[in-house]
């Protein structure tokens, strides 16, 4: 284990990408979990580095299905600026590395919590608003709109970029292998020592019977079970499913 992964009680951990439509779908659940145990965010870099994507036609026409099936399972609202606005601009880049970085950023500055609200307001940025969340100015507007002052927004990220970025990605990597999951998202609940991957298939589009799920696993009434049978994409974004 190492420093992303500090043995606490009771904590789930969210192994997840900002541009992975799967864990779209699945913020409710996140901020279902909020408020019922501590929730540590772990950006596995999905489209960073070699895999970020340039928009073009095969892109659209691969992440789209994916898109209504998830809204379809979850509930979850794509916007119009999203499917005929963003995924039609063949200039938008789609990489996971700025908006992993803008998370880390509020965390330094104002915590976890901060920076898991910021990981909600990407999702919302790009999915539903069809804003280009990968680039410097969009995530420094949203930090704004967040409480955050654009220069010191501005440090912190330049500091995660040099210092901390790469090795997050690589611990958020090794974790999902250490536990065994197969994509993005991955739940895992920590008590104590113990880590065990959290089946979240059920629960899409159902976040108060989660977080009741999660009150009583918490509380040790109820074992959890196995793997996550939830789509997911694979953690270089070559495959949903």
């Amino acid at each position: 284990m190492n420093d992303t992964t500090e043995m606490q009680a009771n904590v789930l951990h969210y192994i997840h990408d900002p541009l992975c439509g799967w864990c779209y779908g699945a913020a409710p659940l996140v901020a279902a979990a909020r408020k019922v145990l501590p929730v540590q965010a772990h950006g596995g870099g999905m489209m960073a580095g070699r895999n970020r994507r340039q928009v073009d036609a095969g892109l659209r026409n691969y992440v789209m299905p994916h898109d209504r099936r998830i809204a379809q399972m979850t509930g979850q609202f794509f916007g119009e600026r999203y499917f005929n606005g963003l995924l039609t601009d063949t200039s938008a880049v789609f990489d996971s590395a700025p908006p992993i970085a803008a998370v880390l950023a509020m965390q330094a500055l104002k915590g976890n919590d901060a920076g898991l609200d910021m990981l909600a307001a990407i999702q919302r940025a790009h999915y539903q608003d069809g804003l280009r969340v990968s680039d410097a100015g969009t995530l420094a507007a949203l930090a704004q709109q967040l409480g955050v002052d654009a220069n010191a927004f501005a440090q912190a990220m330049r500091k995660v970029e040099k210092e901390e970025l790469d090795r997050h990605i690589e611990a958020s990597r090794e974790l999902l292998n250490h536990v065994g999951g197969r994509g993005f998202p991955t739940f895992v609940l920590q008590r104590g020592d113990t880590l065990e991957v959290l089946d979240t298939g059920m629960w899409l589009g159902r976040p108060d019977e989660w977080a009741q799920f999660l009150r009583q696993e918490t509380s040790g009434n109820v074992s959890a079970d196995g793997h996550s049978s939830v789509a997911q994409c694979d953690i270089d974004g070559g495959n949903c499913s």
